[in-house]
C-alpha cells in the first residue's frame, strides 16, 4: 500500500508495510544542493527507534536508507528523491493468528473489513509505527534545510502517564535549548522528571502493560507570514501530518484546549515593539494566528495513546467462527 501527502511545494509517498521486503519514501519538491550528512541522518533515524533502551520496541532494524534516485555524491539533485529501507528483523509467523483474532487497540479489524484479503496484517502492515522510519528520512533532510535558514526545531517529553514536567517557555524558548534536547536519548528538560518517567515505563512493562504520553515541540526562527487561510492554514497542514503518525490521538497548538476556559481578555496576546520587530508579550496563540505564523515560537503538543502491544490477556473475537475464543 502507498500513502500520499500532497503539499504545495513538497509531496511525498510512503510505501511498503511493516513486514514487507522493504519500506520507503518517494519525495517530490526537494530542491537541489542540500547536502545529506550520513552521520547526522543515521543519528536522526536512531532517535526514532531508541533501540538500545529497555523501553523501546524489541524489533531491531538498522534503518539504513538506500537512495536510488535524487541524490548524487551525498547532495540532492532536485529530481524525484527515492529512499528505500530493507526490513531485516521480520517474524511474520508471530502474527499468523491476527487474520482470525484481531488485536484490541490495533487497526487489524477495521483494516480487514476495509481491505479484505489485500490487507497485509503482519506487524500492523501499513498502520505500524514502523512506517514512520521512511518519513524520518524526509524529516532529517527537511531539518537540515531549515537549519540552514535559521529555523530550529526541538522537542521534549512533556509527560508519560500521569508524570509530567514543565512546558516550554512559550515566549523565550531558544535555539540552544532545542538543539541540546536533540542530543538526548530521553529528552526532558528536568532530568529528575525524566528518571521518574522511565521508572513508570519500566513498572508498566514489568506488569505487561504500557503507558501513553505527550510530546511538546517548538520551532524558533520562523518568519511572520507563513501559512494561509482556512484549509491552507498551518494548523490544518500540521494536523494532517501529525495525525498521520500512528498512535497520535490529540493535538494542541499554543494553549490548546486550555484556551477554551479563558476569556478573550485573558487569552489574547498583547502586541509590542521590540526595536522595529512586532512581538507579543505572551504566546497563548502558540505562534499561529489565523493559520499564519506570527513570528513568535511555534508551540505544538501531541498526545500519544499507550502502545496496544502488551502482554496482558485481552478479550477479542474469532472472525471466522464468529465467536469469542475461550
Amino acid at each position: 500500500m502507498m500513502s500520499r501527502y500532497q503539499g504545495r511545494k513538497l509531496s511525498f509517498d510512503i510505501f511498503g508495510a511493516s513486514h514487507a521486503e522493504s519500506i520507503g519514501v518517494v519525495i517530490e519538491g526537494i530542491p537541489a544542493g542540500i547536502r545529506i550528512d550520513e552521520a547526522q541522518l543515521m543519528a536522526f533515524m536512531a532517535r526514532r527507534a531508541a533501540r538500545k533502551a529497555a523501553y523501546s520496541t524489541t524489533r531491531r532494524e538498522p534503518d539504513k536508507p538506500v537512495f536510488t534516485s535524487g541524490v548524487k555524491d551525498g547532495v540532492t539533485t532536485g529530481e524525484t528523491l527515492t529512499a528505500v529501507i530493507y526490513n531485516t528483523d521480520t517474524r511474520s509467523k508471530d502474527y499468523s493468528q491476527l487474520v482470525i483474532t484481531p488485536r484490541p487497540g490495533h487497526a487489524d479489524y477495521p483494516a480487514m473489513v476495509k481491505y479484505g484479503d489485500k490487507y497485509d496484517y503482519r506487524g500492523g502492515g501499513p498502520f505500524s509505527g514502523r512506517m514512520t522510519a521512511p518519513w524520518c528520512i524526509l524529516g532529517a533532510i527537511a531539518k537540515s534545510a531549515l537549519e540552514q535558514q535559521g529555523i530550529i526545531i526541538g522537542s521534549h517529553i512533556l509527560s508519560v502517564g500521569n508524570i509530567g514536567e514543565k512546558r516550554f517557555d512559550a515566549v523565550h524558548i531558544d535555539a540552544a535549548t532545542l538543539q541540546q534536547l536533540q542530543q538526548l536519548d530521553f529528552a526532558t528538560l528536568d532530568p529528575a522528571k525524566g528518571a521518574a518517567m522511565l521508572a513508570a515505563i519500566e513498572a508498566a512493562r514489568a506488569d505487561a502493560d504500557s503507558l501513553g504520553g505527550v510530546v511538546e515541540a517548538a520551532a524558533v526562527g520562523l518568519p511572520c507570514g507563513l501559512g494561509g487561510e482556512l484549509f491552507d492554514g498551518l494548523e490544518s497542514r500540521l494536523a494532517r501530518l501529525i495525525f498521520g503518525i500512528p498512535a497520535v490521538k490529540g493535538l494542541e497548538i499554543g494553549l490548546g484546549f486550555e484556551a477554551a476556559e479563558l476569556k478573550g481578555s485573558q487569552n489574547n496576546d498583547p502586541f509590542y515593539y521590540d526595536g522595529d520587530v512586532v512581538k507579543t508579550r505572551t504566546n497563548n496563540h502558540g505562534g499561529l494566528l489565523g493559520g499564519i505564523t506570527s513570528g513568535m515560537p511555534l508551540i505544538v503538543r501531541t498526545a500519544f495513546k499507550p502502545t496496544p502491544s502488551i502482554g496482558k490477556p485481552q478479550q477479542t473475537v474469532d472472525v471466522v467462527k464468529k465467536e469469542m475464543p475461550g
